[in-house]
């Protein structure tokens, strides 16, 4: 792109907006109330019962700038341009919140953000382990699509649950999983069970820990120390995967249909000469049939009103991305030592989740309209200081993804496209600022973790990516706020702030940086005492947080 175009287009995410909030009138009243706005009621009223019991005092109402960055974060993984955070705050239309997350949710980078998350969450040993890195690719490519298409929750576990297999029994320690048929979202699909080594109890456990929010494989070789849970359930729950085991007497590397009945849905003890039959977790079995796998009987169990844990699990997943903390928290060990803050939220929330047909981006509007999801980051009452209340807004750290992504949208840097489709799991990949940004800050020993470092900090500090983005030379939109014809110094340090902030300095920061950029900074040279800043910025915990 010729450099002429360049400049303009750092122009255009400084400047031009790219959405509209519509007549600044109140919106007309509807005869049929929102089911978002149901919800959001609904979950405002448990929280506020909680508040008046403990004599709580919620924080203040958060405001636009704060408001607009935190759900860009959370709705498609990157925070607010400029031209973006200052049409939102300047806006003067009363549902011009509702309409942001609307706007959001049909924007690419939702489905992306979200398959992201949850491919990390579901397989996180394929950011981890690089023999696993294709399977994890597969997987998100076809996630990708079903949060771009909102399918239902329970669809999307059905689909899991149910696709057609073929296990490769070639090495008795990884079985390398096939889809049936030329499907090409199956043979995505399949992904999770390679990822989990074709192995009933890795399946099972995944399965699980996932969808029932329960982490069984301590109870894998004895009963759980912890947990009411047995070795029997244990592998009673694996037995539902039992016909991926190879067939007795199957010649090493056959690649075959699964068990049609003989096991199909027994598997033994391991360190027994015991097998146990595929049970559901109330103890009942299903009423066996040719017609239906153990893994469809599962699946319609998963997803139906007689197990009480699936919506419940899928809501409280949804609350954590939102709010920093799950009612159940960590979300995969509810129990007598890990209680839900707020039961009867839970209960109802994952009732609604369910008459609501399991709905993601219902939920997700409706949680962004509650009162909690906008409340203040900034604690005014000593009560607000534990995060399992929701008396304020709990901070995030930035997931290495949203980092980079911001750090995109911040400075400007045009990544190629053919870069920007490729993920990082757990490898570099030469020529890609991406892959190389990601792996400095992967994490090895939970996938998930979102705080952020000290270590990440200095790493961000010192790093190629942050000076080459904060240098005049090579920083296009830094040079469009450094040479935008009419501005003056205050002008030029305000959009710094809206630029890395999504926000206007306050008086006093105004003062102290547009003072450092007047007396020319450290090299007696102004140009690059706004590069100074914007170096600062970019470095602030401000920056590294979700607030």
């Amino acid at each position: 792109m010729p450099a002429r175009l360049r400049v303009a287009a750092a122009l255009a995410a400084l400047v031009f907006p790219t959405f509209s909030y519509g007549a600044e009138v109140a919106p007309t009243p509807k005869l049929v109330k929102d089911p978002a706005d149901v919800l959001a009621a609904m979950i405002d009223r448990h929280l506020a019962k909680d508040w008046e019991a403990r004599g709580l005092i919620p924080a203040e109402q958060t405001d636009d700038a704060e408001f607009v960055r935190r759900v860009y974060l959370d709705v498609v993984g990157r925070a607010p341009k400029a031209s973006e955070a200052r049409e939102f705050i300047e806006s003067t239309a009363p549902d011009k919140r509702q309409k942001l997350v609307d706007h959001l949710l049909r924007m690419p980078g939702h489905a992306s953000h979200f398959a992201s998350v949850a491919r990390a969450q579901w397989l996180p040993q394929a950011a981890t382990n690089f023999q696993l890195t294709q399977f994890g690719i597969q997987f998100e490519t076809w996630l990708r699509k079903q949060y771009r298409e909102n399918t239902p929750v329970d669809q999307v576990v059905k689909r899991i649950m149910t696709v057609g297999l073929t296990v490769n029994a070639q090495n008795p320690d990884f079985r390398f999983v096939q889809a049936t048929g030329n499907d090409q979202d199956a043979n995505n699909i399949v992904g999770f069970y390679s990822a989990n080594e074709g192995k009933p109890e890795n399946v099972g456990s995944a399965v699980s820990r996932l969808f029932l929010g329960m982490k069984l494989e301590c109870a894998q070789c004895h009963d759980h120390p912890f947990a009411p849970y047995t070795r029997d359930q244990f592998w009673q729950f694996a037995a539902f995967f039992a016909e991926m085991n190879p067939l007795t007497g199957q010649r090493p590397g056959f690649i075959g249909p699964l068990q049609p009945q003989a096991d199909r849905n027994r598997i033994g003890v391991m360190g027994t000469d015991r097998k146990v039959t595929a049970t559901f977790f109330d103890g009942t079995s299903p009423q066996w049939s040719l017609e239906k796998s153990p893994r469809q009987e599962l699946a319609n169990w998963l997803v139906s009103a007689k197990n009480p844990f699936f919506a419940k699990n899928m809501a409280n997943r949804v609350w954590a991305h939102f709010f920093g903390i799950g009612i159940v928290d960590p979300v995969d060990e509810p129990g007598e030592n890990n209680p839900a803050s707020h039961p009867e939220l839970l209960k109802d929330l994952g009732a609604a989740f369910a008459e609501n047909g399991f709905d993601n981006q219902l939920l997700i509007r409706a949680i962004t309209r509650t009162k909690a999801y906008q409340l203040s980051s900034k604690m005014t009452h000593p009560g607000q200081a534990d995060p399992r209340r929701f008396a304020k807004m709990n901070l995030k750290g930035l997931t290495p993804s949203q980092l980079f992504d911001t750090l995109v949208s911040a400075t400007g840097f045009r990544e190629p496209a053919f870069m920007r489709n490729q993920q990082n799991f757990g490898f570099v990949q030469p020529n890609n600022p991406r892959s190389q940004f990601l792996a400095q800050f992967a994490n090895t020993e939970r996938a998930t973790e979102t705080n952020t470092t000290i270590l990440q900090a200095l790493m961000l500090m010192n790093g190629r990516f942050i000076g080459d983005q904060t240098d005049l030379a090579r920083s296009e939109l830094l040079a469009a706020i450094v040479d935008m014809p009419g501005w003056d110094t205050n002008q030029r340090v305000s959009n710094l702030f809206l630029t890395a902030f999504a926000r206007n300095p306050t008086p006093e920061e105004l003062e102290r940086y547009a003072s450092y950029v007047d007396r020319g900074g450290a090299k007696n040279d102004k140009k690059q005492a706004l590069a100074d800043v914007f170096w600062v910025l970019l470095n602030s915990s401000e920056f590294l947080f979700n607030h």
